[in-house]
Formats: C-alpha cells, structure tokens, sequence
C-alpha cells in the first residue's frame, strides 16, 4: 500500500488523525472516543491489490450521533483511494451479534460511494451455516484498470461463500 498523507488527511478531517508507526490512524472524538482505522492487506481476492477496512472502537464507548466520525473516515478513506489503485473491502465483525448495525452504519457513512460517478459501492449479505446474515462490502474506483474483474471476483466469492455445500 502506497503511505497516506496524515497532512491531507488533516486538512479534510473535523477530527484530528494520528498514524502510528504500524500505518493505524487514530483520532479521538469530541465525547473522549477513541476510533482506530486501518487498511490491511486482504488475500480473499486474487486479483489486483485489496485491502480490508477496519474500523475499531476498542474500549466499545458508546458515540452519540457524531457526524464528525464519518467525516473523519471519508477523508481517511478519500486519502488511500488518492494513493492507491485498490479495491476496498469491509466485512462486519460477528462476535458480538451486533454486524446488523454495524452495516447500518457502515451503508449509511459510505452511501455517498454509491451516489459518486468515481466510486462504485457494492454491499453484499453472506450467511453462515445457522443462516445469520453477515455483511461485507467493496468500494473500488471506476478507473481501477481490473474493475470489472475486482467487482466479479468479489461477487462470485460472496455467491461461493453462499452456496450450500
């Protein structure tokens, strides 16, 4: 992954971002939250580049309604998009039976992707063997030069992960 700009990134965020030497962002909001982001290499597609978004809330504070964090993570998001030709998956974490409102809120903070005429949103349902529903997602930039590989290899991927064995 090509370094982000911290500086851009400051320019754009209401919040003030940190990186930590490991490539995490951190910023703090204004009710004390903590909020790391990170971009991780993600093996699931074999072709072209893909990271995984994580985006963690490790002391599970509960936030307010905070337009600013979704701010925030735009312009983390605008930044590596900027720098880098890839595709970008989100997938839910299921431990705690709470992914339903995680993807709320993740469709909700990445629905200006779906409206862009740069981006294109792809948010998906996976189900596990007891049928609870788990959600993933890829946002990719329409000049990606294996867009349309990326956007099928991650669809036949979910169809895969769907299909009973």
């Amino acid at each position: 992954m090509n370094a982000l700009s911290i500086d851009t990134i400051n320019t754009l965020s209401p919040y003030k971002v940190t990186q930590y030497e490991d490539g995490t962002f951190c910023f703090v909001t204004d009710s004390s939250i903590e909020i790391f982001v990170c971009f991780e290499k993600d093996e699931i597609l074999q072709i072209g580049e893909s990271y995984q978004l994580g985006i963690s809330n490790p002391k599970g504070i509960k936030s307010p309604r905070d337009s600013k964090i979704r701010l925030t993570i735009i312009s983390i998001v605008k930044e590596f998009f900027k720098k880098n030709q890839a595709g970008l998956l989100y997938i839910c974490e299921t431990g705690d039976g709470m992914q339903k409102m995680r993807n709320r809120l993740f469709k909700y903070w990445f629905s200006i992707y779906g409206e862009s005429d740069e981006y294109y949103f792809l948010p998906m349902t996976i189900y596990d063997e007891e049928e609870n529903e788990n959600y993933a997602a890829l946002i990719i930039r329409y000049d990606n030069p294996l867009f349309a590989q990326i956007v099928r290899e991650f669809t036949t991927t979910i169809n895969l992960l769907n299909s009973k064995p």
